[in-house]
């Protein structure tokens, strides 16, 4: 069987695989659930539930292990969010009362 990379949502964090990721998996480095929505290839915020797969259930919690049977595993790596405490800082600063 060929290894492969899968790279953590939340920690963004390299692990080597050698079979498919099953759902009660962690990760290594931070320990939330790698079969979830948000390490799937078919995540996409903003999408109707936030997947791209349009026959997929809907699973409320993206970051929570889950037993959907159109998950694939991310390869690569996810552009970095949005930095939430910036966004808020430029805003209170645009806001701001001299």
């Amino acid at each position: 069987m060929s290894k492969w990379v899968f790279t953590c949502w939340s920690c963004r964090q390299p692990t080597e695989m050698e079979d498919k990721v099953l759902r009660a998996d962690e990760c290594p480095h931070c320990h939330t659930d790698m079969r979830s929505c948000k390490n799937c290839e078919y995540y996409e915020p903003g999408a109707h539930a936030d997947c791209r797969e349009t026959i997929a259930e809907y699973v409320p919690d993206k970051e929570r292990s889950n037993l959907c049977g159109m998950f694939k595993p991310f390869s690569g790596e996810r552009a970095a969010g949005v930095d939430v405490n910036a966004a808020k800082a430029k805003l209170e600063a645009l806001f701001k009362k001299p």
